[in-house]
């Protein structure tokens, strides 16, 4: 399959960083979308975000310092607020009035809620507004959840991999890698059984219904114990996967998070919410287990890269490629529906699908 994909969606929101990364006072620089972001919290709490270019001459903001309230440059101490806007040039004398707006930097819109932040990258061609595409949130953890639950992720892993963002985004959706790359006791066994899922239409993606998790799949979840399991998956642009697990009363959410950095590198966020409040005692083997599941990812992920160079056919099949092909199908219309002015309408049709895993 050779196409016009490799390109970044834009006019959409993606995943910054966690919350607890950044503290008041602090500045963080990083790259999303192959553009220099510097990422400020000021002294009341509040998350900002610009480009991370002096305007004068190119030096990057984040060297310089932050007082909690604006951004120095180290250069020649040119100074910005927390919306980008130029407030101060210390070489002008008395006299040499300036329009200082002239000089401000880009500034991004930031959203903060459930311990994640979330950055908006518009298209500088066609910059439209967020309308009615909203982070994702978890209903029920917030402030006010009970049973254990708390607003912000008990475990947070973050990885980058070594390839464009759309073989990350196809390569964690992909439903029959599992026997051959997560080859571990606690998860499953290499045997391959026949599957059976309806899939359905969801804002701006899809979603695999809820269902029973066999007891010959995620055993981890079965170890928890108190009920049998049942999951739902979900996934929405621009790379966004969120699965939910019940066991009896209990939840296990997980929450995915595909971030492009580079042509070449892309950042993976991976976090975990429970209502278990006894969980947090393993900890330190959750960190252990989960972080050797993603690894496994990551490294197929790796040895992909070494046939990619060479710019190979891929040929997707059916079913178990489906979910690979609505991706495309749904970042392909967004896009055009953004260049376009009109609605976004899902190309997603609810089916069941079947496949070997």
């Amino acid at each position: 399959m050779k196409n016009n994909d490799n390109f970044f969606l834009r006019n959409t929101w993606y995943y910054a960083l966690p919350s607890n990364q950044i503290k008041p006072g602090m500045m963080i620089s990083r790259i999303f979308l192959g553009e220099p972001v510097l990422l400020i919290r000021d002294r009341d709490g509040k998350v900002s975000a610009m480009t991370d270019i002096c305007p004068h001459r190119g030096v990057p903001l984040s060297c310089g310092r932050f007082d909690g309230q604006e951004v120095e440059c180290c250069y020649h101490g040119w100074r910005f607020n927390s919306g980008g806007g130029c407030s101060a040039i210390p070489s002008l004398v008395e006299g040499q009035e300036m329009d200082l707006s002239r000089f401000d930097v880009q500034s991004y819109t930031i959203r903060e809620a459930q311990g994640n932040i979330w950055i908006y990258m518009a298209d500088a061609d066609n910059p439209q507004p967020a309308l009615d595409m909203d982070i994702p949130v978890i209903p029920g953890f917030d402030e006010r959840s009970l049973r254990g639950a708390t607003s912000t992720p008990q475990f947070v892993k973050v990885v980058k991999f070594p390839c464009f963002v759309d073989h990350a985004v196809v390569g964690l959706m992909d439903p029959a890698h599992s026997p051959y790359v997560h080859r571990a006791w606690w998860w499953r066994n290499e045997q391959l059984h026949e599957e059976v899922k309806q899939f359905d239409a969801s804002p701006y993606g899809f979603t695999m219904r809820r269902h029973r998790l066999p007891a010959n799949g995620g055993r981890l979840y079965w170890l928890i114990g108190g009920g049998v399991p049942e999951t739902e998956i979900s996934f929405r642009l621009p790379g966004v996967r969120i699965e939910e697990t019940t066991i009896g009363n209990n939840r296990v959410v997980n929450l995915t998070a595909v971030t492009p950095i580079s042509e070449t590198e892309t950042e993976v966020t991976f976090l975990l919410y429970w209502t278990l409040p006894w969980v947090g005692f393993f900890k330190p083997l959750i960190h252990l287990l989960a972080g050797s599941f993603i690894d496994q990812d990551r490294t197929v992920v790796e040895k992909q890269q070494i046939g990619l160079k060479y710019n190979p056919v891929l040929r997707l099949i059916k079913d178990s490629d489906i979910q690979a092909q609505w991706y495309y199908q749904l970042k392909r219309e967004y896009a055009r529906s953004v260049a376009e002015g009109r609605e976004f309408l899902n190309p997603v049709k609810g089916q069941i699908l079947r496949w070997r895993g």
